[in-house]
């Protein structure tokens, strides 16, 4: 895709949705970063349906620590995969407390460094807690980077690397809440709704025609 098509895209994603937020209910850093490690492999919904009870109970890594995996557990019994989370987070909490006076660290490799914690998750709380302008590779980011034509990768990093490349500075910072909104409300992983597509005709989808007169 050349970088006028690709400008257009995004010049139409900002103007149906100059401020885009992600959909996962959080009130700091730490909480936001809890959130995106619960939401593994789950909905959002079903993280916002845990974490409200949680956060009450434990806003901080030092309260979180002090709940422990198995205080953790019964708040996030409803979410795929709870207790091997559960014990991702108590273990990042432990290493907030000892290691970053109990903050979240604005730095990749410590982040990363986190149990549970991925490039991904790593990418989404450097944009969001911090405004860093990084493009978090989710499923639905990887889907529409690569049947859209924006970016095509065989991989999320390789995903990553070429929206960084393809995607315009001023766009950088709220693409990959643009994408993954797409994905999961427009360009489904089955069943893609070309027909109610804001950038159809920008698209280089071979399939959108027929998919487009399915609707």
């Amino acid at each position: 895709m050349n970088q006028r098509k690709c400008r257009a895209i995004f010049e139409r994603w900002r103007t149906a949705d100059p401020a885009p937020k992600p959909e996962l209910n959080y009130g700091s850093p730490f909480e936001l970063l809890v959130a995106v490690i619960l939401s593994a492999q789950a909905t959002d919904r079903s993280v916002n349906a845990a974490t409200g009870a949680l956060f009450a109970a434990a806003p901080t890594a030092a309260a979180m620590l002090a709940l422990g995996a198995e205080g953790i557990e019964e708040y996030v019994r409803s979410i795929g995969l709870f207790r091997s989370k559960a014990r991702h987070i108590a273990a990042a909490c432990e290493i907030l407390v000892a290691r970053h006076g109990g903050e979240v660290p604005r730095e990749r490799t410590a982040l990363e460094a986190l149990p549970g914690v991925g490039r991904k998750t790593a990418n989404v709380v450097l944009n969001v807690a911090f405004g860093e302008p990084v493009i978090a590779v989710d499923t639905h980011v990887f889907r529409v980077a690569n049947r859209t034509g924006i970016a095509p990768g065989a991989t999320p990093l390789a995903v990553e690397t070429a929206l960084a490349r393809k995607v315009p500075a001023e766009f950088l910072h709220d693409a990959h809440h643009w994408l993954i909104l797409h994905g999961r409300y427009v360009c489904l992983a089955r069943k893609p709704r070309c027909g109610d597509c804001l950038i159809a005709d920008l698209c280089e989808y071979p399939g959108r025609a027929s998919a487009a007169g399915k609707e």
